[in-house]
């Protein structure tokens, strides 16, 4: 992904992200394939470099994962579209405004670890219960559907981050951007002024 100098999230903010919106897209290249395996996936980041999930047994990541354990871990959350007119300079035609989109996306570079003993997988399904639904139970009760799952724990070796806002534009820029955002009130449009402000 391309990170402007302007755009580029710091580590603490990155995964600050990752923390608040734990569901991405998993993308394992494998070896020799056409294309990646793409998952998408519920998953825990459970420290700063260890990220914890599961998937069903048949799962097509699989195969992926062992013949290539480096993996992407994808987040990308709310975007908002700024039209051209919003970011033109003042007193020039607003049909010469560059248009854009507004997001957030974080990438983390792994090296999976396939957890298939009952034990780690359980280890992995307690916490992930203990973060999404807390009081929920052990996960031991449900002992008889581990046989249809495997785990996975991921080893975060890079982080990219990555907020397009408008960072290189000044105050001003920014001001007006807003004020479009906060009278359309679109979809990511809240998202958006968050990070504006």
């Amino acid at each position: 992904m391309l990170i402007h100098p302007w755009d580029a999230a710091g580590e603490e903010q990155a995964l600050a992200y990752v923390r608040a919106h734990p569901f991405g897209q998993l993308i394992a290249s494998g070896r020799g394939r056409d294309v990646p395996v793409v998952v998408p996936t519920q998953y825990l980041l459970a420290d700063d470099r260890t990220v914890l999930l599961h998937l069903a047994r048949p799962n097509p990541v699989w195969a992926a994962v062992e013949e290539n354990p480096k993996v992407l871990l994808s987040v990308a959350g709310p975007w908002a579209y700024v039209p051209g007119a919003w970011r033109a300079e003042p007193g020039t035609d607003p049909r010469l405004g560059v248009p854009t989109t507004y997001y957030s996306s974080v990438q983390l570079l792994c090296h999976a670890e396939i957890v298939t003993d009952d034990a780690g997988k359980l280890e992995i399904l307690r916490a992930q219960l203990a973060d999404l639904e807390p009081g929920a139970g052990d996960p031991a009760r449900m002992a008889r559907l581990l046989s249809g799952i495997r785990g996975l724990r991921l080893a975060v070796e890079e982080i990219r981050g990555k907020f397009k806002y408008d960072g290189h534009k000044d105050a001003a820029h920014r001001a007006r951007v807003a004020e479009g955002l906060s009278g359309r009130g679109g979809p990511g449009d809240d998202a958006a002024l968050r990070h504006l402000a």
